[in-house]
C-alpha cells in the first residue's frame, strides 16, 4: 500500500545563521525599529518560514537574545581566559571589549545586550531574567579566573574576586557606552594601564 502522507519539505536555511542575522538587525535597529521585512531580508527567508521556525517577532526576538546570551565565545571573556598572565589578561579583556564594541563585523556599535536588549527589559519580564543571567554568568567567569590565580599564589589570598569581577564588567559597559557615542578606540585605550591597576590593586 502506497502512503499518501506528504513528506514535509526540508528547511532550506541554517537556523543558527538566521538567528545571528536577526541578532544583528535587532542590534542595529532596536526591537521597535526592526521590521519584519528587515528581518526576513537579513535572514534570507520568507515570512511563512520565519513564523514556522521562530514564531512572531516577539518570539524571534527572545530566541535571538537567548542565542546571544548562550554564546560562550564572547571575545572579551575568551581573551581574558586565554591569556596566562593575569595582568595581561585583564588588559586583553578591556582591549577586546573596546574592539568588539567599535569594530563588530556587523557594523553595529556597543553591545547587543546593553544597546538593544536592556531597553526592552521593562516590556518583557523574560528579557529582564535573560539580562540578569548574562550578568551573573559573566561575573562568575571573571571571578573564577581570579580565584584560579589566588590558588596559584599569583594574587593575594584576600583578593576580592567577586568585587573585582563586577568592576571589570562595569568598566566594560562604560567602554560600550563610549563606543555607542562614537568615540575612537584609540582614545578609549589611552588609560587602560590605569584601569588594569584599578582591577588588580
Amino acid at each position: 500500500m502506497v502512503s499518501t502522507k506528504k513528506i514535509g519539505r526540508p528547511r532550506g536555511f541554517d537556523e543558527d545563521e538566521a538567528l545571528w542575522a536577526a541578532v544583528n538587525v535587532f542590534w542595529a535597529k532596536g526591537y521597535d525599529g526592526a521590521s519584519m521585512k528587515d528581518l526576513t531580508e537579513a535572514m534570507g527567508i520568507n515570512s511563512p518560514s520565519l513564523y514556522a521556525s521562530f514564531g512572531d517577532k516577539r518570539a524571534l526576538y527572545l530566541k535571538a537574545i537567548d542565542r546571544y546570551v548562550s554564546n560562550d565565545a564572547c571575545a572579551p571573556l575568551v581573551a581574558f581566559e586565554g591569556e596566562p598572565d593575569i595582568d595581561k589578561a585583564v588588559r586583553a579583556f578591556m582591549e577586546a571589549s573596546i574592539d568588539y564594541a567599535t569594530s563588530h563585523e556587523s557594523g553595529t556599535r556597543g553591545c547587543f545586550l546593553s544597546s538593544c536588549v536592556s531597553t526592552t527589559a521593562g516590556e518583557f519580564d523574560v528579557v529582564r531574567s535573560l539580562l540578569c543571567r548574562a550578568i551573573e554568568e559573566t561575573d562568575a567567569r571573571l571571578a573564577a579566573r581570579f580565584e584560579l590565580e589566588k590558588a596559584r599564589n599569583m594574587l593575594p589570598a584576600d583578593f576580592p574576586s567577586e568585587e573585582r569581577a563586577r568592576l571589570m564588567f562595569d568598566l566594560r559597559q562604560g567602554h560600550v557606552f563610549r563606543a555607542r557615542a562614537g568615540m575612537a578606540p584609540e582614545a578609549m585605550k589611552r588609560d587602560l594601564d590605569h584601569r588594569v591597576r584599578m582591577v588588580l590593586a
